[in-house]
């Protein structure tokens, strides 16, 4: 689970590909429970991680997808075994990129009264980018720290020091 763009540090990623209710700049506006199906069909290992929704050089895997009650939250690990990957960690490490964008296929969908936008209430997901400029202004990446690593034992520093 390391992105090898020369850091020698693993890349875990998380955020929320999808925000509930508020309208993206298309105008579309996804509810709650609208990935429910498509997540049980699939589940995480069945959603492509691209750069730019580019299907021809996926640059990590999702560990896991699931709704909330504020939208559809994502962690996953940039793979760096492809120069797209190993670019792209650089990039979201620099803070050059840090936008999720998600690709589908509407399944049930109900255009807005105000003539701007759809109202989606259930879609089929089948990838999610991390993009430079999201549809939906709230899906955003971070960084997920890397976890300190384990404390020696106290008898086995003893046993090394003493020896």
């Amino acid at each position: 689970m390391t992105a090898d763009d020369g850091s020698g540090e693993r890349l875990e990623i998380a955020g929320y590909a999808s925000v509930f209710d508020i309208e993206d700049y298309s105008g579309d506006i996804i509810r709650r429970g609208a990935f429910a199906d498509s997540l049980a069909t699939r589940g995480a290992g069945g959603i492509r991680m691209l750069f730019q929704h580019d299907a021809e050089e996926p640059v990590g895997v999702w560990d896991e997808i699931y709704e909330d009650e504020r939208g559809l939250f994502v962690r996953g690990h940039l793979t760096g075994t492809t120069t797209r990957s190993a670019a792209t960690a650089a990039l979201i490490r620099e803070g050059a990129v840090d936008g999720l964008s998600i690709g589908f296929r509407a399944v049930s969908e109900t255009l807005r009264p105000s003539g701007g936008g759809r109202i989606l209430t259930e879609v089929d997901l089948w990838e999610i980018s991390i993009v430079t400029f999201p549809m939906a202004e709230a899906a955003r990446l971070e960084i997920v720290p890397a976890a300190p690593p384990a404390a020696e034992p106290v008898e086995a520093f003893l046993d090394t020091v003493l020896a």
